[in-house]
């Protein structure tokens, strides 16, 4: 009776990645890195060859938010300076349910909005679901 050879953990996960398509750490890294570069070119910033791109979450904490341009016969307004004029607009403060209810926008939405403008320090919480400006 003929013994079969037993593989290494290493070895199968790795039979398995390659077999399914999944992207290993080295893959993400280089993904993000031509991320960065395609903004650097989009947005029309400069940045030094010699310099490698930072890692998408670093240069996000360390970058100040960018406004995109919209094209000709479009509101410049975005989804966040909405939110943001609807807070601004409520001096005392306003909950979700009202902002949701000027906006428009679905729940997810309006979370991820509110979240951000919270982080970036333009609003701030001044009780649970009520927000007002920083």
């Amino acid at each position: 009776m003929a013994r079969k050879k037993s593989h290494s953990f290493d070895a199968m996960v790795k039979f398995f990645m390659q077999q399914y398509d999944i992207p290993t750490k080295k893959d993400i890294e280089k993904l993000i890195t031509k991320l960065n570069h395609l903004e650097i070119v989009l947005t029309g910033g400069t940045q030094s060859s010699s310099q490698p791109a930072a890692p998408a979450k670093q240069k996000a904490e360390k970058s100040p938010v960018k406004k995109k341009t919209a094209p000709v016969g479009r509101s410049t307004m975005t989804a966040s300076d909405t939110v943001l004029q609807v807070i601004k607009n409520a001096r005392q403060g306003i909950g979700f349910k009202e902002i949701r209810e000027k906006t428009g926008f679905e729940d997810k939405k309006l979370r991820n909005i509110i979240f951000r403008l919270n982080i970036t320090g333009r609003i701030k919480r001044k009780e649970r679901g009520i927000y007002v400006i920083s």
